[in-house]
């Protein structure tokens, strides 16, 4: 988690000053506190998904671009070493698996999530699209008027770009989610 907070720091400090604004811009429209961006410049916070995503829309990037890790050939993550972001709402964590290329518009997250409140979320930039294939538990997945209750092995995509939600239903619930903005 140390090595996921100093990213954040250090992605979060160059994505601001690249955008031109100041600590306190930056938390008026993202709708954070000046001292929750200050934390996490300084790699002392710890952020949920929700402040992340927050954050990625403010600055107009996507998540992935405060979690990917470098990468310098093949990489193995053993699901022993998953350092997911959590939700601040829900059981509910997201690892990015693999960030969409330059040029590319996808990312690849696995979600484990518990039963409890579920994990809602806004609508992502204008045109994204969600991709999720339920490995294990269960889960209400979807358009958040409409979701869709999945099964392991199912399959489900919906429009990312309008408010949804991932809602587990039994416990150990694990999916892999491709975020895909076209």
């Amino acid at each position: 988690m140390d090595d996921l907070r100093a990213r954040i720091a250090r992605t979060l400090r160059r994505e601001r000053e690249a955008a031109g604004l100041s600590v306190s811009e930056l938390a008026r429209r993202a709708g954070v506190s000046k001292a929750t961006v200050s934390q996490l410049e300084s790699g002392a916070g710890n952020p949920s998904v929700e402040t992340l995503w927050a954050l990625g829309v403010a600055l107009d990037v996507p998540f992935a671009v405060f979690v990917d890790p470098p990468s310098h050939g093949p990489t193995l993550i053993r699901a022993a070493d998953l350092a997911g972001v959590p939700s601040a709402a829900a059981a509910y964590s997201a690892t990015l698996l693999a960030a969409s290329p330059p040029g590319a518009r996808r990312d690849l997250y696995l979600i484990t999530a518990e039963p409890g409140a579920a994990r809602r979320s806004d609508p992502h930039h204008p045109g994204t699209i969600e991709h999720v294939v339920l490995m294990s538990g269960a889960a209400h997945v979807g358009p958040a008027d409409a979701p869709a209750l999945l099964s392991p092995g199912d399959y489900l995509t919906y429009p990312g770009d309008a408010p949804h939600v991932f809602e587990a239903t039994a416990p150990g619930t694990n999916a892999v989610l491709i975020s895909e903005l076209r």
